[in-house]
């Protein structure tokens, strides 16, 4: 299936709703995903979503952007943002704009997650919103796509 842009979940990102609530929310993976298809539908957009717990996996999904018609990339990395140069490494392969989302406010919580390594290569990041996270990520991506083709 034919697609415009690719969300990427990270580690552990399959165990929303599962989770510390007070952090994450009660939302699962499967209600952010449903939410990104309403949304897609509403921008007019494909997606293809993929979430993997092994890092060697998510680069080799990344890798396959090159050459799959992908026009725009969200991810939200897990804990993989705070220390994966590999992962930024492939994201820095990549042409297209890239928007990094986070379900929690990442800068009101441990000092180790102030940090992401993979922000070199977005665009921007959206954090704190929960579900709307994704959502706003996913227009904020949408409009990067639409400006870069003007």
């Amino acid at each position: 299936m034919s697609h415009d842009y690719l969300i990427l979940h990270g580690i552990n990102l399959n165990m929303f709703g599962r989770r510390d609530a007070r952090v994450y929310g009660t939302a699962t993976l499967d209600d952010i995903n449903k939410a990104l298809y309403t949304e897609a539908q509403n921008l007019g957009v494909q997606l293809d979503i993929f979430q993997t717990n092994v890092e060697g996996l998510m680069a080799e999904r990344i890798h396959q952007a090159l050459d799959d018609g992908t026009k725009g990339v969200v991810i939200n990395a897990g804990a993989w943002t705070h220390y994966s140069y590999g992962l930024l490494d492939a994201l820095d392969i990549l042409s297209v704009p890239v928007v990094e989302v986070h379900m929690s406010h990442v800068a009101g919580r441990e000092s180790f997650r102030h940090v992401s390594v993979i922000a070199p290569a977005c665009c921007g990041t959206i954090a704190g919103f929960g579900i709307n996270s994704y959502v706003l990520g996913l227009k904020a991506l949408h409009q990067v796509v639409l400006e870069r083709s003007v």
